[in-house]
């Protein structure tokens, strides 16, 4: 089992009296990398923040390595932070932007070269050694704040929004290159981004944020797959959502009751009377011409979208709330105007306690 590198307990951070961290417990694993996701103001940065030393807990515990870090000042933390501004010197060189830690820590001038080679090899910079970061692009310029911090050997890489200054294509690029450099190094990385997309792509786990409270914390499959909360399912990917109450529970299955007609679930502990939200994903979202068993749900094409790598309908249930169903493939058995039953696999659906 992984050990755990970094822990916080009990957190609490305010501004004010704005409280903007509530009573975080969070454990990261040595060696995995961990994102921080959520919208803006959710608290992620602040997180990140107390564990570089940048801000301090209003109360609770932070360790890294077993270590409390609150009476320690930042720089003597075993950990690097790399920002969304690259926070270069502009009047250094490549070389010496990767090597200032080294020198401030008077290193030796033979040791830091070979280590400053090592680094321009490992984020592929070799040649670049004597150019200033205004000759730069903007994905250069990351790589070099990234070998700048990777090069003290830190336990823990904090990274803040690295890729938002980056345009599409080379941010997708980069979420690769991260992901080669964290395997490779084996270093845990602890990632902010408000990007659902660039977390699902890197992490080895996810902690959804909302309001300073961690919503989910699993692995992307598992949050997309099978979010806990409301905001989560609405959060991560796209989702059709319903809102009912059980209205019975017979064998395997339970029938629920929502303002659009009944519908099914799997049973799972679930009792007669209970609040209930349904996530069903687009993608695995049924139609019909025809009602369908245990399911009253029926609306009307609104419209056909193409919308790059699929097709999407949506059809408007009789409240106004527009359902999606996306599809790799167009099925031109229907057409707008036309009279749609929706259904799923009870498999497809996931309960989520109101």
């Amino acid at each position: 089992m992984a050990e755990h590198i970094v822990s916080l307990r009990k957190v609490n951070k305010f501004f004010g009296d704005n409280h903007v961290i509530k009573d975080l417990n969070l454990d990261i694993n040595e060696g995995e990398f961990l994102t921080l996701l959520g919208p803006s103001g959710c608290g992620k940065t602040t997180i990140l923040r107390m564990i570089a030393g940048f801000e301090d807990a209003t109360n609770g515990t932070i360790m890294v390595q077993g270590e409390r870090v609150e009476d320690k000042e930042a720089y003597e933390r075993d950990v690097n932070t790399v920002f969304q501004s690259y926070a270069l010197f502009p009047h250094m060189t490549v070389y010496d932007n990767i090597a200032y830690g080294l020198t401030v820590k008077k290193v030796p001038k033979d040791e830091i070269k070979r280590r400053v080679k090592e680094m321009l090899e490992l984020v592929q910079l070799m040649g670049f050694e004597g150019r200033k970061p205004d000759m730069m692009s903007g994905g250069q310029k990351q790589r070099v704040a990234i070998a700048r911090a990777l090069i003290n050997n830190p336990k823990v890489l904090l990274l803040d929004e690295p890729l938002g200054a980056l345009d599409l294509q080379l941010r997708k690029q980069m979420q690769i290159e991260l992901k080669r450099l964290q395997k490779m190094l084996n270093i845990t990385f602890v990632y902010v981004t408000h990007d659902q997309e660039e977390a699902m792509t890197m992490s080895d786990r996810i902690a959804v944020m909302n309001a300073g409270v961690i919503e989910h914390l699993a692995t992307p499959d598992e949050i997309y797959k099978k979010p806990k909360t409301r905001f989560v399912a609405n959060f991560i990917g796209e989702s059709d959502l319903f809102s009912g109450t059980i209205k019975s529970v017979e064998g395997g299955t339970a029938v629920v009751e929502t303002e659009l007609g009944l519908v099914r679930i799997q049973a799972g502990d679930y009792q007669a009377g209970e609040k209930i939200h349904i996530c069903v994903r687009p993608e695995v979202m049924q139609y019909s011409k025809e009602p369908v068993d245990g399911f009253t749900l029926k609306g009307k094409v609104k419209n056909l979208i193409f919308v790059g790598a699929q097709y999407r309908t949506l059809v408007t249930m009789e409240n106004g709330y527009d359902v999606k169903i996306n599809r790799v493939k167009q099925d031109a058995s229907y057409q707008e105007g036309d009279t749609l039953y929706l259904h799923w696999d009870l498999e497809d659906a996931v309960g989520i306690r109101a």
